[in-house]
């Protein structure tokens, strides 16, 4: 069976979960708190952090889709989970237990962000974000809706690149002037062409492939800056994922998104044009380079008639995402409202 890590109170011996509230390290059962330095396992963080290259070039295609068994360090209980888990709870005796082997060796990451949001006030975040949502169903927010709420560390690419190249619009200019019996229009087009470049650094991706990438892309941004060197320590309370989407994988997002934000640039720096459409463009990235990260993500699991609905919370900001149910009678009282202004109007209009 594969080791794990755990993390016990000097006091009690009982486990520690790091506290995002206080930024320290918290036992439930005696109440003592411990800063980083107290706790933090100085063999794992001596290791050299995650890079590329190295991976790739001596771990073999691996294999995650299997299971794998590990044993409590507290109960002695056989805990068996996905090869991709880091970080996990004994469902026994509720020990915090760190996979080792999944963020060790090539597989340390280069930093984590701890989370700053404390669990206790993901409530007030909820009923702020559905507030204002007029189709929202009355009752939605019963607290029996909820049906998990899972604090997870979720593995990130961050990318540092260039992009560049040229693009050309097809671009107009409008000039209107009148003399005393017209009114005129010119319209002049330019073929206008850019070229140019931009560095980008720290561009995001999740490398978790149960990870919706369009949830991961909505909660963003991190304040990168906040990043800390990684200890196992700060997953203590928390659940955990290695990365099981390479980088390599996902780098034609990155692509995507860093030529996009070029291709803005360009159209954001023609001046004094009416309109400019694109019509041709060639961009491309160059010196690309990638570190592997933790970031804080609160995963929020409702139920409502039925349907399941999925919400992913920023563990850093607290900036939330996902879909809400429709009330369908407020659905249906809106649309005739709105029906009932229109017929009006067109009404009126057809009176005058």
């Amino acid at each position: 069976m594969s080791e794990t890590v755990s993390f016990k109170c000097p006091n009690c011996g009982s486990p520690l979960k790091y506290s995002a509230e206080q930024g320290l390290f918290a036992c439930e059962f005696c109440d003592s708190t411990f800063t980083f330095d107290e706790v933090k396992d100085a063999d794992v963080n001596a290791e050299t952090p995650f890079d590329w290259g190295d991976y790739a070039a001596n771990v073999p295609e691996e294999h995650l889709d299997g299971m794998v068994s590990y044993v409590c360090r507290s109960c002695g209980a056989e805990v068996v989970t996905d090869a991709v888990t880091a970080a996990t709870h004994c469902p026994y005796c509720g020990n915090v237990m760190v996979m080792e082997e999944n963020l060790s060796g090539l597989l340390k990451p280069n930093g984590v962000i701890p989370f700053r949001v404390d669990k206790k006030k993901l409530k007030d975040i909820v009923r702020q974000y559905c507030s204002g949502k007029r189709l929202l169903p009355n009752n939605f927010l019963d607290t029996h809706k909820i049906e998990e709420v899972k604090g997870v560390y979720v593995p990130f690419w961050l990318y540092d690149c260039r992009a560049d190249g040229t693009m050309s619009f097809d671009a107009t200019r409008v000039r209107t002037w009148a003399d005393s019996q017209y009114y005129y229009t010119e319209t002049s087009r330019y073929l206008v062409n850019c070229e140019g470049g931009m560095g980008f650094a720290k561009v995001p991706a999740d490398g978790s492939q149960r990870m919706d990438d369009a949830l991961m892309d909505s909660i963003e941004p991190y304040d990168l800056a906040e990043l800390k060197e990684y200890a196992p320590g700060y997953l203590s309370g928390f659940f955990a994922d290695r990365f099981d989407d390479d980088a390599e994988a996902c780098l034609p997002r990155i692509d995507r998104r860093v030529q996009n934000t070029l291709a803005e640039a360009f159209r954001t720096s023609l001046r004094g044009f009416a309109t400019a459409v694109p019509v041709h463009r060639n961009l491309h990235l160059s010196n690309t380079s990638v570190k592997y990260v933790l970031l804080p993500v609160y995963l929020i699991t409702a139920s409502y008639q039925g349907e399941t609905y999925r919400f992913a919370v920023n563990g850093q900001t607290g900036k939330m995402t996902g879909n809400l149910p429709i009330s369908k009678g407020k659905y249906w009282a809106w649309f005739l409202g709105i029906s009932a202004v229109i017929s009006g109007l067109f009404a009126l209009a057809n009176f005058v």
